[in-house]
């Protein structure tokens, strides 16, 4: 007999139509998987067998072939436990649907005790499901929560291969997946501004980047507070849309990762540890997986002791800072992953961390200082729209314990500017994702600040992507003043941020 099931399998951020396909024919008892399986799904063939007989069903003894079609595509993930094991038992007979009832769309991994174990990658196929107009999904209990994000699908919640079977055969009902409710994640909690004491220009700083999605490099002692404002950033930023909500929980869906809630409203924040590589930085692998840049979507990736990354892992991230995407290409194939996120990194000024303290006297040679800046290549560097100094905070700031501006207000301004912006260049668009084209639309300084302007390139000898970037920074702060024009004073605060370069 043969019986055939409605499943997909992962190719990217999308969800590709699987036919699972098991026959039962006549011969010595054997198990044939076929359809390009990687090993996961090979070894369901162990985890369907054991879950069967754990769970009082009879394991066929017959010719077994799997079919997982179209035969041509390459098949990962253990999702497929459960569609393979309720078409060996359509297949031979142990169980009947009831009337009129459409098979649902099947997704789990099979304990071997019959138990549901979640599985990654459920938002993508939940979409798929929708997409193919199918009414019903049944998903393992761990993955509920991420699949009810997907609207107008019935999600049901199976805990067991025998509430599936009891399901099918019309002696059961599943719960429905939107009835579940967990709390938010303790990594969706972002801390307030208000904590940082001090750090006037940084503050400023970071409210600007936070307002035109800006990139941020920030220098300083150790203990300055550099790692504390940027930790805040998120807390001032934007909530992400709905549609951004969906595609940021789609990239942590196919990553596994549970650091995140489904749909959390909060911009991501990542921050790797600078031993990271440069695969788990763009993403890659054997099945290609989103890295660092691409688990930052619409939110922030904060690159903490800058230049103790490795050489190739920073250089890897210029051509996402400018496109918005990475594409990984294999021998097998090329995928792309969204990379639409902002960069903040923070450094010392030298290795020991003590140049241009006002009371540490630095140990560093010239050469020592030159070769530590030096990790950061010149490339690299200007694609920093502001680069700033954060002094060590005054021990009377520390003291009297006087609280700082909140998120909240600092909010409101941002808030405001994005506004401005959205209403002058369209939904979503950004003063950083500026074109040159629309720079000279929106963005045209009136005479003083196109005087200075011209000045500092012909003093500092900017380059023209620095030309561009002070021009977009010098446009979100003067949507942050709530100003049309762009002023000599947005064009020399712009200025202040570029560094050394200004």
């Amino acid at each position: 007999m043969l019986a055939r099931l409605l499943s997909a399998s992962l190719r990217g951020l999308e969800a590709e139509a699987v036919d699972v396909e098991v026959d039962l024919s006549r011969g010595l008892p054997s198990w044939s998987l076929v359809g390009l399986p990687d090993a996961a799904v090979r070894e369901a063939r162990d985890r369907v067998r054991a879950a069967l007989l754990n769970s009082n069903f009879e394991f066929p003894l017959r010719h077994i072939t799997v079919n997982l079609a179209p035969a041509d595509k390459r098949k990962d993930g253990s999702h497929f436990d459960l569609p393979v094991a309720i078409g060996l038992l359509l297949a031979s007979g142990q169980i009947a649907l009831q009337a009129e009832m459409a098979l649902p769309f099947l997704v789990g991994e099979l304990a071997l005790d019959g138990r549901l174990n979640p599985v990654s990658g459920v938002l993508p196929l939940a979409m798929f499901a929708k997409a193919q107009n199918l009414s019903c999904m049944i998903v393992p209990r761990g993955n509920a929560e991420e699949a009810a994000v997907v609207e107008d699908l019935n999600v049901l919640v199976a805990d067991t291969l025998l509430e599936v079977v009891a399901y099918l055969s019309g002696k059961k009902e599943l719960p429905m997946a939107t009835s579940l409710a967990s709390p938010a994640h303790p990594a969706d909690q972002v801390p307030d501004l208000k904590d940082v004491r001090g750090q006037q220009q940084a503050r400023r700083a970071i409210e600007i980047v936070a307002a035109g999605g800006h990139h941020l490099l920030m220098s300083g002692p150790p203990g300055s507070g550099k790692s504390m404002l940027a930790s805040r950033l998120p807390s001032i930023m934007p909530p992400l849309t709905s549609t951004q909500r969906l595609a940021v929980a789609r990239i942590y869906s196919i990553a596994a990762e549970i650091s995140r809630s489904p749909m959390a409203s909060t911009p991501p924040f990542r921050s790797p540890h600078h031993s990271a590589s440069d695969v788990a930085m763009i993403g890659g692998g054997q099945t290609p997986r989103p890295g660092e840049v691409s688990k930052s979507l619409y939110g922030i990736l904060f690159l903490d002791e800058l230049p103790e990354f490795k050489r190739n892992v920073l250089e890897v991230l210029r051509q996402p800072l400018e496109s918005g995407e990475v594409s990984i290409a294999r021998a097998a194939d090329t995928l792309s992953f969204p990379a639409e996120f902002q960069l903040v990194g923070a450094m010392n000024p030298c290795p020991c961390g003590y140049l241009g303290h006002p009371s540490k006297p630095c140990r560093c040679s010239q050469a020592q200082v030159q070769r530590y800046v030096g990790r950061i290549s010149g490339p690299l560097l200007d694609r920093f729209d502001l680069r700033i100094h954060v002094p060590p905070v005054e021990h009377q700031e520390l003291t009297k314990m006087q609280v700082g501006e909140s998120s909240e207000t600092v909010k409101a301004r941002v808030l405001a500017a994005r506004e401005l912006q959205y209403a002058r260049q369209g939904e979503g668009v950004v003063n950083a994702r500026l074109t040159p084209t629309a720079l000279e639309k929106h963005a045209k300084p009136d005479a003083d600040g196109a005087a200075l302007l011209t000045q500092a390139l012909s003093r500092f000898g900017l380059s023209a992507r620095s030309y561009h970037r002070i021009l977009k920074v010098a446009r979100t702060i003067a949507d942050l003043d709530g100003e049309a024009q762009v002023k000599s004073a947005h064009i020399a605060e712009a200025l202040q941020y570029r560094g050394e370069d200004a």
